[in-house]
């Protein structure tokens, strides 16, 4: 391990005005963290440095910036804050935070304090539902990245490897595999694309650890422990702790979409995890099961019950040896040393007897065929040999058996989980017949009000959110509304059906203006899809309002042989002709406009880029005063070269490719968003 005081002799502590360092806390491999006094307030501060071989890596010095970004964007009390952002005097970036000087979670051990477990749960899942809710998803939660303040409250930090909704993933290379692989959700380990519901699995794993004090899988090297994570079934928690495992099981769920939808109904389910385990079925509660099973039996059982009894009772009375002249003679006493070992003998001899005297009914076999069709996945089919149809059966053959009401509740969420499924894949037929099974099976066992149903409409509704959400995404009205139909068959509550409702209508479609993007975008229809195109060129002011903000140097524009325009260089800002702030912006490169498009991307967390021909012949440019060509995604010549499509004022000239890193004055752009 790095020892941070070597550092420190090797190299002087960097030079920030306005901070004293006093010594190296910690290390990673493309920054340090210092321990510093801010001479101004007198208040000890933690600032994290880059180091200087790491300002020749793009990559890095990118993530180092995206963190401070991300962390400037969040304020909350159990995130780390940031209270400055600039540079050493030899100009590597750096950051001041708060300090923490109680350590992180992984130098505690929680085990047993279930209490204090659920504290800091809460936290971070707050902590977690504020970022996601802002388009941050972490990628790196685990025990080091929870420290505590001088108050001991949690708070979660490293954003370093932090996805923002907007930025894509052009801070990581495609395919890599960012985070710690002990605490890393299957589809990360893989370099598939995440997003929030990777950090509730590694809320998941940090649960496990909290409470066990140790991980849910180890291995050897970090390759061994992504194949653990992906492949392995989720390990079952010591007897003591079962109460927590329907919490861990879903937390740790392989595929993101049997996971908690978010971390606000992670939290949800972590009240209902039960204060301390369920009590254990132990040997002297035999005579109160038995009695227990006695009292669900048929009066005929009961009957044949009474009669195993007096028989066991006869046959212990008339044992060999026993020289009885009668039935009533009374036996000799036993001693005392044989009196208790009879007696045990005596009882279990008859709990036998009880047992195999009283024979099954008929709905506790087809009780016994449903536990068995459940262990064998056997849920709807085949005919004649499924769970669904043996409770049902059973229920018919006797409505009040004991334990109908629980293994009914275990259908009810296989069949849930089914239907939640089917709504995520599209499959609304197979979710409407799940959705239906479960009405029969609450009318015909009296399950109405059990625990079980508002279970299983949270995680329909959850699932129903997402599907109009992702409707939303593709412009796709008419799948946002067929979700309504669903939300009728699961009998949800009328309030969240009147919510899904105005979601779905406000879900845009093929000929609507989307509000909030510039250059009036309407959606526009692309085979089975659907896309959103600018019907306006990007006017002057909108583009005034991107240059200011980012600082960007105006590109140079086309120059003919002309004394003047060598004397007057020409740009957006003065094109050689007048301009009011909504006409289309000109001069400007295909670099600055595909700057421009990432840029918005990043202010309101969508995807713009410039169209390709087909996209843009889809529709013309509204007119404007003067005509003008605009720039396409297309290239040429390696892309040293970009396509423009259309007849400019320059009628020569109109269609040819032009230098993508020069700006034209006859060219400007339109943007389409993606889905």
């Amino acid at each position: 391990m790095h020892d941070p005081h070597r550092h420190r002799d090797a190299q002087p502590l960097p030079d920030i005005p306005g901070y004293r360092l006093l010594r190296a806390i910690a290390e990673g491999g493309m920054s340090t963290v210092y321990l510093a006094r801010e001479e101004a307030l007198g208040r000890e501060v933690a600032i994290k440095v880059m180091r200087p071989e790491a300002l020749v890596d793009e990559v890095g010095r990118r993530r180092f910036e995206n963190e401070a970004r991300t962390i400037g964007r969040l304020e909350h009390p159990h995130i780390v804050g940031i209270h400055q952002i600039g540079r050493t005097a030899d100009g590597r970036p750096f950051f001041a935070m708060p300090y923490m000087p109680r350590g992180h979670l992984g130098q505690r051990d929680l085990a047993g304090d279930e209490a204090r477990v659920r504290e800091i749960l809460r936290a971070l899942l707050s902590a977690l539902a504020y970022a996601h809710a802002r388009g941050v998803v972490h990628r790196d939660v685990k025990a080091e990245n929870v420290l505590f303040d001088a108050s001991d409250r949690p708070l979660l930090a490293d954003f370093g490897i932090a996805l923002r909704r907007g930025y894509g993933s052009r801070v990581t290379s495609a395919g890599l595999a960012l985070g710690s692989t002990a605490y890393m959700a299957p589809e990360q380990a893989r370099g598939d694309e995440v997003d929030h519901r990777a950090d509730l699995y590694a809320v998941g794993v940090l649960t496990w650890e909290m409470l066990t004090g140790r991980l849910p899988f180890e291995a050897q090297d970090a390759l061994s422990m992504a194949v653990m994570h992906a492949q392995d079934p989720i390990p079952r928690l010591p007897p003591a702790l079962r109460h927590w495992q329907r919490f861990i099981d879903r937390a740790m769920a392989k595929y993101p979409l049997k996971r908690f939808h978010d971390a606000h109904d992670m939290r949800l389910a972590l009240e209902r995890v039960p204060r301390r385990a369920p009590r254990h079925f132990a040997p002297r509660d035999a005579a109160a099961a038995a009695l227990t099973r006695l009292r669900a039996l048929p009066r005929a059982a009961w009957i044949a019950s009474a009669l195993a009894l007096a028989a066991v009772g006869l046959a212990l009375a008339l044992r060999p040896g026993d020289p009885g002249p009668g039935f009533f003679r009374a036996a000799p006493a036993p001693t005392a040393a044989a009196a208790a070992p009879a007696s045990a003998t005596a009882l279990a001899q008859a709990d036998a007897a009880l047992l195999r005297a009283a024979p099954e009914s008929r709905a506790g076999t087809l009780l016994e065929d449903a536990k068995r069709q459940l262990r064998q996945g056997r849920l709807t089919a085949p005919e004649g040999d499924n769970a669904y149809a043996s409770v049902i059966a059973a229920a018919s053959a006797d409505a009040g058996h004991l334990e109908l009401p629980a293994l009914a509740g275990r259908v009810v969420e296989a069949l849930s989980a089914q239907a939640s499924n089917a709504i995520a894949e599209g499959d609304d037929a197979l979710a409407h017949r799940q959705l239906a099974r479960v009405s029969e099976l609450a009318a015909r066992t009296g399950l109405q009000d059990a625990p079980a149903l508002p279970a299983m409409r949270r995680a329909i509704a959850a699932a129903l959110d997402a599907r109009i959400e992702a409707a939303a995404a593709r412009f796709d009205r008419d799948a946002a509304h067929a979700a309504l139909a669903l939300a009728e068959a699961a009998a949800l509550d009328a309030s969240v059906r009147a919510e899904l409702r105005r979601r779905a209508q406000a879900v845009p479609a093929v000929g609507d203006v989307l509000p909030g993007d510039p250059g009036q975008m309407t959606v526009m229809r692309a085979g089975d899809g659907a896309y959103a195109l600018t019907r306006r060129a990007i006017g002057v002011d909108d583009y005034r309002r991107f240059a200011e903000a980012t600082g960007r140097a105006p590109a140079l524009c086309r120059e003919r042989a002309s004394v003047l325009r060598v004397l007057a260089r020409r740009d957006w800002t003065a094109p050689g002709f007048e301009q009011s702030g909504g006409d289309p912006v000109v001069c400007v490169s295909w670099d600055d406009a595909d700057a421009y498009a990432r840029w918005l991307g990043q202010r309101n967390g969508h995807r713009y880029r410039l169209p390709t021909a087909v996209e843009a012949a889809a529709s013309a440019p509204a007119a404007g005063a003067r005509a003008i060509a605009e720039w396409l995604l297309d290239c040429d010549n390696g892309c040293a070269r970009r396509a423009v499509r259309g007849a400019s004022w320059r009628r020569d000239e109109g269609g040819r490719p032009r230098a993508a890193d020069r700006g034209y004055d006859d060219v400007g752009f339109r943007l389409v968003r993606e889905p």
